[in-house]
């Protein structure tokens, strides 16, 4: 079975955006970059939010990436499919549920706090790597919503990177 995967980068308060999506408060590092780079080795599929997509459209794209097909959870966008990027209306934990079954790499969820929350709420996300920026934001948009229940988990790796940020990864202790 595949594993998913949710990460991203996150404000110490829980942010991924400020209120209108900006993201420029991120700070990247060259071992950010490997990060990222080791990770993409292991995924094959990429599965996001419409408002995630629609803040990344407007940063310049980046969705589709080499020998990955994405996934965008939406009921109004009304685009052509491709062969690397496909719009879902249905419902999103049943999908992933049903992707997560079938062969090839891991599945990455891709900020996005709502789909989390759903995909939390059915007991799908295997594992979490967030790099934690040093910033209160004070508002903007959350992480983590609300959840109907507690979600444990078992600390996997935390290291201090540059410019005081701090990268973890948790597996999630499936109920």
């Amino acid at each position: 079975m595949r594993k998913v995967i949710f990460g991203g980068a996150i404000s110490l308060d829980n942010f991924i955006a400020r209120k209108d999506g900006a993201v420029d408060w991120l700070l990247w590092s060259k071992e950010v970059n490997q990060i990222m780079k080791d990770m993409w080795k292991n995924i094959d599929t990429i599965v996001m939010g419409r408002k995630t997509y629609e803040v990344a459209q407007k940063m310049g794209g980046g969705v589709e990436q080499p020998g990955v097909k994405t996934y965008v959870f939406s009921r109004t966008i009304k685009k052509r499919n491709s062969k690397k990027l496909t719009f879902i209306a249905d419902d999103a934990a049943a999908f992933v549920r049903q992707l997560r079954e079938e062969e090839g790499k891991d599945i990455l969820v891709m900020g996005g706090g709502i789909l989390a929350q759903a995909l939390f709420e059915a007991d799908l996300v295997d594992e979490l790597g967030f790099n934690i920026q040093p910033i209160l934001l004070g508002s903007g948009i959350p992480l983590f919503y609300e959840m109907s229940r507690q979600i444990d988990l078992e600390l996997k790796e935390g290291r201090q990177l540059s410019k005081g940020c701090v990268y973890v990864t948790y597996k999630v202790k499936h109920v």
